[in-house]
């Protein structure tokens, strides 16, 4: 089985959010993609079977289970068709669980359109103020939950513990501020320990739920999103209602074969 190790969201290696993606010819039982997602220890590996000459079937595994959406294994698959697998090639299609995702090669990145998440606001409790540290001035809730901190710094120094983040709403927990950075909008992190993932260190489905929050609170459809992990990592957003738009650099870093049947 061929693999492929691609850092998403970034143009330069060991930075970004790292995947691995897998083309195969059909997809193999669900027991060895996830045990090779579990061996392969990153927030998620893709699984992709070519139907035609631009569209796949596509599938994510994390540590923890399959996912129904995410945005840097979808942009590292992309990538990888454009760059290996037709090369020349400036849309591809994939079906998903959450419906049809394309990625398009643009001006040197790759730009996705994805579904947006719902900003259907909840309480903020007294537990995540002791989780993340600072009370958040608003809480959303959809597959994710995002809590909206009061500055960069908050979301940059946070250190939630696993256990009670874990014990938050949301299969995701994610947390944002306005950016202290002119370069960028707002500044992000994402924390996925349900998913045995201690942090997903640059989470484009998060983004599905951040850029609706930071087009309406900014005015603006174009959101540039620094998400603020140890890797760092760059989306360049857009608000289209119903859709967001996510692009981003990509490189990689190793391909190699998996020696399972």
């Amino acid at each position: 089985m061929k693999m492929y190790h691609v850092d998403a969201f970034t143009d330069e290696l060991f930075k970004g959010n790292p995947a691995d993606v897998c083309f195969l010819d059909q997809f193999p039982e669900d027991s060895l993609m996830q045990a090779i997602a579990t061996e392969n220890r990153l927030s998620e590996t893709a699984f992709a079977v070519q139907k035609s000459a631009n569209e796949y079937d596509l599938r994510w595994f994390t540590p923890g289970g399959e996912i129904n959406l995410c945005g840097h294994a979808t942009l590292a698959t992309g990538y990888l068709v454009f760059k290996y697998r037709q090369p020349g090639s400036k849309v591809v299609k994939f079906a998903t669980q959450s419906g049809e995702l394309t990625v398009e090669e643009v001006n040197g990145r790759y730009r996705m359109n994805f579904p947006s998440y719902q900003l259907k606001e909840v309480p903020v409790t007294d537990q995540m103020t002791q989780v993340f540290g600072v009370k958040p001035l608003a809480a959303y809730q959809d597959r994710d939950l995002l809590c909206i901190l009061p500055t960069a710094a908050d979301v940059k120094n946070c250190q939630p513990s696993q256990k009670a983040l874990s014990e938050l709403p949301g299969l995701l927990q994610n947390i944002t501020a306005k950016s202290d950075d002119q370069k960028y909008d707002c500044v992000s992190r994402s924390f996925a320990p349900k998913l045995a993932v201690e942090e997903d260190p640059v989470c484009g489905s998060a983004h599905c739920q951040i850029v609706p929050y930071w087009a309406q609170k900014l005015g603006k459809k174009n959101i540039t999103a620094f998400q603020a992990s140890q890797r760092t990592g760059v989306l360049y957003c857009e608000d289209l209602g119903a859709r967001v738009s996510m692009a981003g650099d990509a490189v990689l870093y190793s391909n190699g074969e998996l020696n399972v049947q």
